[in-house]
């Protein structure tokens, strides 16, 4: 019988900064900003013990480490933000300006990385479909692209960008919205199966990546927004309901 164990580790930050104290008591040779000059390989060696393991019992199973790191004024900069960032292989950063925006999750595509995609690519195209890792690379490459036109709209305003590139942070804007986030508080959206998950990117990849001939950016805000505002019904919707349906339906006809 096999184990598959999740633990949330402490407050790394919390951890490093009583190392440092001992360390300073110690009088042991200080390294950056304090902390000794074995933190990176401390780090190492708690993250270390994640993986396949074999209990005293013979059962073998999984331990999954899960560290969080609290920078100050989030000075991504500071030692044990790094050495912590150069030893895991998944990273999700949190957003204070997506939190104050009432996003949830507060996780921020643009800062959080994977190392184990290209791991995953065989058993992805196997479950989810051929095509799935390049979907994700090109709904990354949007929401990139859309940020990058969003900076330069709030230099110049909105007049100041194309068309096209209004269209692009359209675009983005609304996958951050129907699939990146989700409602805590609704029983439908709070917790979505894979098959669902599934469906759903694949309707978003499909609106995301088709072609459409805006006739100026009143008339491309005003399509994003409905659509958004369906796809968003639809998260809250049980499946094979009347309603599912029916926004299923609409979404259809706004794609012809």
């Amino acid at each position: 019988m096999g184990y598959d164990v999740l633990l949330i580790a402490d407050s790394t930050s919390r951890w490093a900064q009583a190392m440092r104290e001992t360390s300073g008591r110690l009088e042991e040779i200080p390294g950056e900003e304090g902390f000794p000059a074995y933190l990176e390989s401390s780090i190492k060696g708690v993250y270390e013990r994640a993986g396949v393991l074999e209990t005293n019992d013979g059962s073998v199973g999984s331990l999954t480490m899960i560290g969080t790191v609290s920078p100050a004024g989030g000075n991504f900069a500071e030692p044990v933000t790094q050495s912590t960032l150069s030893t895991v292989k998944c990273f999700l950063g949190l957003s204070a300006d997506r939190a104050y925006k009432r996003f949830y999750p507060a996780v921020d595509p643009l800062l959080s990385w994977s190392r184990y995609s290209d791991q995953l690519a065989p058993w992805y195209r196997k479950n989810l479909g051929e095509d799935w890792p390049n979907w994700v690379q090109q709904l990354r490459q949007l929401l990139e692209r859309g940020d990058a036109v969003l900076q330069m709209m709030q230099v110049t305003g909105e007049a100041g960008v194309t068309l096209d590139d209004f269209v692009i942070q359209q675009k983005a804007l609304f996958v951050d919205m129907v699939y990146l986030q989700q409602d805590a508080f609704d029983s439908v959206d709070n917790s979505v199966s894979l098959d669902r998950q599934k469906l759903a990117f694949e309707r978003v990849h499909k609106c995301a990546g088709k072609e459409y001939s805006f006739k100026d950016k009143r008339e491309a805000r005003e399509y994003f927004t409905q659509l958004t505002g369906l796809f968003k019904n639809l998260n809250y919707e049980p499946e094979n309901t009347p309603n599912y349906k029916s926004l299923l339906e609409k979404i259809g006809k706004l794609l012809d």
